[in-house]
């Protein structure tokens, strides 16, 4: 029996074609962690324990440290559908509930720019505000963030083209209400950085167990197979200190660090295919010590998996190990002179800079033997 089927919460249930599609696939990369079993395991064990049951979930760290991979990685064995809302500080309650839009009047619609033409059919297209900001993302080669503020400055003019007019209106629910309602993992991307109050009680309220959501159509219940997984960054600009509300209804946490310099070694072959373990056991010390050395002298900067992977695949491309560990990692941590110092002052005291070379003058070896 493989994991998977272990962890299945809903055997019974039968999910749709689209709902299938969105259960996240694990690629053969995927390394299971300590934290997933854990997880999968407390969220098994008290699935129909009522009070007791576990379906709000945090993973709290730094950039790169897995919490994204772990969210969809939970779909995968729970066979729930995944999703995800990344929040933004300017987060309104209708990127929380949804919005009420109005159909514009056919010839009110061919007077727009052709292109507005095109965006406004597409949103009438749509069932859930998550399309439509896709849509606009992709149309406008915009952000998600960018994208909330152009929907704004489209209703004011949408009020414009149906002033005076008996208007048809439709409400389009949020992506959080569509996961709640229809029982999906939901992952909430930095809840951390929202500014207004009142949109975080409305968040706060939908992750009651027990709870529902006051709609302006209708009052909906929270599904029981809803799993929502809060991820937050910790140093991440802009953030500030997660909600205490929301903290306490979370009922499992976990702390996202670096994993052991091992599984480091096991996700990289994986990602990128490169085998020379030497190699990569001295890039993970170094990641390991730069990351240690910035959380001790308060460097904001993060030394993590994503620089570790794409330092790993410079290297394994031919690049410069030496050079390519300031514009892989370093440069990522900061461009401070002194703090670069202090890194720098690090990797020489532990010895790692020396084993880079020796390496690196090791493969460089053995490549001109295998020329010759």
């Amino acid at each position: 029996m493989n994991v998977h089927e272990t962890y299945v919460l809903s055997p019974a249930r039968q999910l749709t074609d689209e709902e299938n599609r969105l259960v996240w696939k694990k690629p053969s990369s995927h390394q299971i962690s300590e934290e997933e079993q854990r997880i999968c395991k407390e969220v098994k064990r008290n699935w129909d324990r009522g009070e007791m049951k576990i379906a709000n979930i945090l993973l709290e760290g730094d950039a790169g440290s897995g919490k994204t991979q772990l969210a969809k990685a939970l779909s995968a064995n729970f066979g729930l559908p995944y999703t995800k809302v990344t929040c933004f500080a300017d987060m309104d309650k209708s990127d929380i509930i949804g919005a009420i839009l109005p159909v514009i009047p056919s010839e009110q619609l061919e007077k727009l720019e052709p292109a507005e033409q095109r965006i406004w059919q597409a949103i009438y297209d749509s069932d859930s505000l998550h399309h439509i900001t896709e849509v606009l993302m992709d149309a406008l080669q915009i952000t998600q963030e960018q994208a909330a503020l152009q929907m704004k400055q489209m209703l004011k003019r949408a009020a414009e083209y149906t002033d005076g007019e008996a208007v048809e209106y439709r409400f389009y629910p949020s992506e959080i209400v569509r996961a709640y309602q229809k029982g999906y993992l939901l992952e909430i991307q930095e809840p951390n950085v929202i500014r207004d109050a009142a949109v975080l009680m409305a968040l706060n309220s939908a992750l009651e167990l027990d709870g529902s959501i006051n709609l302006p159509t209708e009052i909906i219940h929270r599904h029981p197979d809803f799993i929502a997984v809060i991820t937050t960054n910790r140093s991440y600009a802009g953030a500030r200190p997660l909600n205490e509300a929301l903290r306490d209804r979370v009922q499992h946490s976990e702390k996202m660090d670096l994993p052991g310099k091992e599984v480091m070694m096991e996700r990289a072959i994986s990602k990128t295919g490169y085998q020379d373990e030497k190699m990569l056991s001295v890039l993970a010390d170094v990641i390991i010590i730069l990351d240690r050395t910035a959380r001790a002298n308060a460097i904001k900067g993060v030394a993590g998996m994503r620089s570790f992977f794409y330092w790993t695949d410079a290297v394994a491309g031919g690049a410069s190990v030496k050079e390519s560990l300031y514009h892989k990692v370093i440069y990522k941590i900061t461009t401070d002179d002194e703090e670069i110092k202090i890194l720098e002052e690090a990797l020489e005291k532990n010895g790692v800079l020396a084993s880079l070379e020796d390496v690196a003058n090791q493969v460089k070896k053995n490549e001109k033997s295998v020329k010759q």
